[in-house]
């Protein structure tokens, strides 16, 4: 894994979204993306649209949620919601490119949905979709996407998809599995902030009872830091 360390979350953000900006614009055909939610991510989209939004070829970029609260798309917890405040409205992306989980609807009906839609729309290697771009966080538990400690079965799972269960709240969302994640062609991890030091240290030290710590497509991975939360 290839770790860039900036001094402040906004430095990360913005060399992340000048890295997304020339990824996008050099990738000929259409670009499959999932996206994050997150607090980080909120900034990296703003700044992608302020600084990029007129220059992209939108009409080439496929949108896809590495996973989804089960709420309505209108809630402040979906992730959906920041990223279209963010970003999607702000930018001329046809709406037939944005492939949002439907949280609003029941939530074993909207997985075998959400994951059927993958294997029909996104390009397969290795007999399973492949992303070109997957980005994801890093939960001071150790947590990737919504695969918690509790449900590590998650991470070698046969299905695309699967129904996680927030170990406090037991909120329901929508995942992609590790399975999916690790056939994903560029996986980029983004980390900020002191609360994220110490789960990053035992990360990068390969401790496996965390689930972001078998998150690995043998291949083109980063991590996005900045020096908070790379200090330890």
């Amino acid at each position: 894994m290839e770790k860039k360390i900036y001094r402040t979350k906004e430095d990360t953000a913005e060399a992340l979204a000048d890295e997304l900006y020339k990824r996008i614009q050099g990738h000929s055909g259409l670009m499959f993306i999932a996206l994050s939610g997150g607090s980080t991510p909120a900034l990296l989209f703003s700044l992608l649209s302020k600084k990029y939004g007129q220059k992209i070829d939108w009409k080439k970029v496929k949108v896809f949620w590495v996973d989804e609260r089960m709420v309505p798309p209108e809630d402040d917890q979906s992730n959906y919601k920041m990223t279209a405040l963010n970003l999607l409205d702000k930018v001329d992306i046809p709406d037939e490119n944005i492939f949002r989980v439907r949280g609003e609807n029941d939530p074993q009906q909207e997985l075998l949905r959400y994951a059927q839609l993958i294997k029909e729309t996104v390009p397969q290697r290795n007999s399973l979709p492949s992303f070109d771009i997957i980005l994801l966080g890093i939960g001071e538990d150790g947590h990737t996407a919504s695969i918690f400690p509790n449900e590590m079965e998650f991470l070698g799972s046969k299905d695309l998809c699967a129904l996680a269960t927030h170990p406090e709240s037991g909120q329901h969302r929508i995942t992609l599995t590790g399975t999916v994640m690790n056939n994903g062609k560029s996986l980029i991890f983004l980390s900020c902030g002191k609360g994220k030091a110490e789960v990053l240290k035992k990360i990068t030290a390969q401790d496996f009872s965390l689930p972001a710590s078998h998150i690995d497509n043998h291949g083109e991975m980063f991590l996005y830091l900045d020096s908070d939360a790379a200090s330890e």
